[in-house]
């Protein structure tokens, strides 16, 4: 088996595992305090990481359920997204372009966010992550077939959402 090692190969995860947090807990400051919690757990673990097949995989599922209990210990409170992933200017695209693109990724993010739990993380370990089915199944602990329909149905949600503000 190959070495393991903290600084190759774990802590390049870090932006994954702080995506995955903060589409989970929907707060910057809980999110870094989730993967700092991850990283300690997986550098206590190191001697049994060799052992480990899939390293992201592991990493993500510790992510996932320390997510889980900071929002089970903060009493489900809901906060909106602070994370600004629009702040790059793109040159080719007048203002009037560049707003409307703003506005575009906020209303999804708003939608994704207003999703369940399960859902919101299968379309983040899917969609932005881009994360394979077997890996998500891993992760979450669902069979290959639920990640499957729960995306399917998150992303007909997403869908009937902005179709409906779209109308409007």
């Amino acid at each position: 088996m190959k070495e393991i090692s903290f600084k190759n190969d774990i802590l390049p995860l870090g932006d994954q595992l702080f995506r995955l947090a903060l589409r989970i807990t929907r707060n910057r400051q809980e999110a870094e305090d989730v993967v700092q919690d991850t990283l300690i757990r997986l550098w206590e673990g190191r001697d049994q990481l060799n052992e480990i097949k899939n390293l992201g995989t592991y990493a993500m599922t510790i992510c996932r359920n320390l997510s889980l209990d900071h929002i089970d210990r903060m009493e489900h409170r809901n906060i909106s997204l602070d994370e600004k992933v629009h702040d790059r200017q793109n040159n080719d695209r007048s203002p009037d372009e560049q707003l409307m693109n703003i506005q575009r990724h906020e209303a999804v993010n708003d939608i994704i966010s207003q999703l369940p739990e399960k859902q919101r993380t299968i379309i983040q370990l899917r969609d932005i992550e881009g994360k394979n089915y077997q890996e998500i199944a891993e992760t979450m602990n669902l069979s290959l077939s639920d990640v499957k329909v729960t995306l399917f149905r998150a992303r007909q949600a997403v869908k009937e959402k902005i179709t409906k503000q779209n109308n409007h």
